[in-house]
């Protein structure tokens, strides 16, 4: 296996990969200017909404494991819908 020696940059304490994109002049022109807005760059931009389009995938997958306990949790409408009433509830309050 070829390991491929990844740059290292001052500000990371570890090897970064560069990636190189095509966008439109006007684009990126705007894109720098609201970035200055911000106080940061088109770099951080884009590294922060690509860590973001990863993790969202594990965000979906936590969200799904999550209904799939609701669904199964005694008490809740479920696929049989609901099995409760309000006024149940509250009487069961005392």
């Amino acid at each position: 296996m070829v390991r491929r020696s990844l740059p290292l940059i001052p500000c990371y304490t570890d090897p970064v990969a560069n990636l190189t994109i095509t966008v439109e002049d006007d684009l990126l022109r705007r894109a720098r200017a609201r970035a200055v807005e911000r106080g940061t760059s088109v770099n951080a931009v884009l590294r922060e909404e690509l860590s973001r389009y990863v993790d969202a995938s594990a965000g979906d997958r936590a969200a799904h494991a999550f209904l799939a306990v609701a669904r199964t949790a005694v008490g809740c409408s479920g696929s049989g819908g609901r099995t409760w009433t309000r006024d149940a509830l509250y009487t069961d309050r005392g």
